[in-house]
């Protein structure tokens, strides 16, 4: 391609962009002759719109308050705004149809603040200045409180010296007027909220009022606080002062009346139960079926509001018996089996560990009766005293038992024979000697007869004269039996020899004492003795041949 086509495109370029700049330009007419209307609706803003108010401060429940928004625009929305935020509306709250005026129909404390309108157009928004509404309110109901102390239904409980500090809560608009009166109406010149009193004592005891008074919606209202000045309290003590089977009292001593009283167990609050028994009062904790458990620590409370105090802690010591032994002394050692001699005395003594100390008491197994006591002393042994003893042992509080036993061994002579034993032996003897000797006398009567004082007198026929059946037979009719010799022959005459007999000699008794160690002494004695009393009869009977049986 030559020099001359290269300019031949180049012109054609220039050409071209000379055509578009022709097309896309557009007229200086157009540059210099606006549209009229568009800019009158540029150049026109909002204006400010104002707020005003029927009343700038209203009371609660009372009255009620308009708000109105003037602007002189057209064609615009009014909104409402109250403390920076759009206004809720609500039952209370009216509108106009054109939403310039706001009606609050009751006022109340929360629709106080700063209200404000706004106007809203097409592209812009105009709002008021804040108008501000105050709400006069109150007071409402009062309380009076009592620093550092203790509410108790309408009274108020404080320590005695301590310092309290009165002050009364109100919800109130604008703040109220403070007036303080004592127990006797007296006015104690103090217009604050709050007061003080130091060292409370007995004289400041009694019944506080304050008044409350509104001065805007002219209320007032009167509170009152009862104070009580409460002595400190001091330590109670447990004591133990009964104790009987199975049970045991304790009961919480205080000075202090009119104070309350509970319980603790292990540093545990005590409830009560079938085991755990508490007094109407609570002073008296009853303690039933003592185990080994109930040693405690136990400890009881006093309290009135504002001051309490507990007492130190009380165990109950309770334990065994465990073990039980028998002694013959303080210096002697545990015995079961004891061997004692005849006659001499015997001590034991039983102990036991037990907390509280135990109870005793000994049986012996061949006798029914219960000894009391820890010590058993028999004076003078003898053989009933032989054989085995118990000793129980009895805690008092727990009712539990342990027993241990004895045998007592007795050792002697068996002759030795206590003194009733050796007179009844001495009394048995003389009765045998006096029977024995009263048989002898009746045997001799019975062998020779008693001798008349005729027979005295007469001789006695040697040789008799032979009588009939009837003078025999009367002659045995007399008071004592005759004799009748079996050997000898009857004479054959009557001759009669008169011959005077001397008396009979009188013979001696001999008694001989044969006691005998065997039951059996007795009658061979008696026997001796009636032997002897034999051979004494009077010889005449023996020449008979008289044969007296036994």
């Amino acid at each position: 391609m030559g020099p001359t086509d290269s300019w031949g495109h180049h012109w054609a370029g220039i050409l071209f962009s000379a055509s578009l700049f022709t097309v896309w330009s557009l007229p200086t007419a157009a540059h210099l002759i606006p549209n009229a209307h568009l800019l009158n609706t540029i150049r026109k803003t909002l204006a400010k719109p104002t707020i005003s108010v029927s009343q700038g401060t209203a009371t609660e429940h009372r009255e009620k308050v308009t708000f109105y928004c003037d602007t002189k625009d057209v064609n615009i929305t009014i909104h409402w705004v109250s403390n920076n935020r759009p206004l809720v509306f609500h039952e209370r709250l009216q509108l106009s149809p054109d939403g310039k005026t706001l009606t609050i129909l009751t006022v109340q404390r929360e629709d106080a603040g700063n209200y404000q309108c706004e106007a809203w157009g097409a592209r812009q928004i105009q709002s008021s200045d804040p108008t501000f509404l105050m709400v006069n309110y109150g007071p409402d109901p009062i309380e009076i409180k009592l620093e550092s102390g203790v509410l108790s239904g309408d009274v108020v409980g404080v320590m005695e010296g301590s310092n309290v500090t009165f002050s009364v809560e109100v919800q109130s608009h604008p703040s109220p007027a403070f007036s303080w009166f004592f127990h006797n109406d007296s006015l104690l010149s103090l217009t604050t909220r709050t007061f003080s009193i130091h060292a409370m004592s007995r004289e400041h005891e009694g019944t506080y009022r304050c008044l409350v008074s509104n001065s805007a919606t002219h209320l007032s209202l009167l509170a009152a606080l009862k104070v009580r000045v409460l002595e400190r309290l001091a330590k109670p003590c447990i004591v133990s002062p009964s104790r009987n089977a199975n049970s045991v009292a304790l009961t919480c001593q205080t000075t202090h009346e009119g104070v309350g009283v509970q319980w603790f167990l292990k540093d545990q609050l005590l409830l009560p139960s079938k085991h755990l028994v508490l007094s109407a009062d609570n002073k008296t904790l009853v303690i039933h079926r003592l185990g080994r458990n109930d040693t405690g620590p136990y400890e009881c409370e006093v309290w009135n509001w504002g001051s309490w105090a507990r007492s130190e802690p009380f165990w109950l010591t309770i334990s065994g018996p465990d073990r039980v032994d028998i002694t013959m002394g303080p210096g002697s050692g545990v015995v079961s089996d004891v061997t004692v001699e005849l006659n001499s005395s015997l001590t034991l003594q039983c102990r036991a560990e037990s907390q509280p100390g135990a109870e005793y008491r000994w049986t012996f197994e061949h006798s029914t009766t219960v000894y009391m006591g820890g010590t058993l002393t028999i004076a003078a042994l003898s053989w009933e005293h032989q054989g085995t003893y118990n000793c129980t042992a009895l805690n008092p509080l727990t009712r539990q038992t342990c027993s241990t036993l004895v045998l007592v061994r007795v050792v002697g002579s068996q002759l030795s024979w206590s003194a009733g034993a050796i007179a009844g032996i001495t009394i048995g003897i003389l009765t045998v000697i006096v029977l024995s000797t009263g048989l002898g006398c009746f045997l001799y009567i019975i062998n020779v007869g008693w001798p008349s004082k005729q027979t005295a007198e007469d001789p006695i026929d040697e040789t008799t004269t032979p009588t009939s059946e009837k003078e025999h037979a009367g002659e045995l009719s007399s008071d004592w039996p005759r004799l009748v010799y079996a050997n000898t022959p009857e004479p054959q005459g009557q001759v009669r020899v008169k011959k005077m007999l001397p008396p009979d000699p009188l013979e001696q008794f001999y008694e001989k004492e044969l006691l005998s160690e065997t039951p059996g002494g007795y009658s061979h004695s008696h026997q001796a003795i009636a032997q002897t009393s034999i051979a004494s009869i009077s010889p005449h009977a023996t020449k008979r041949k008289h044969r007296v049986r036994l």
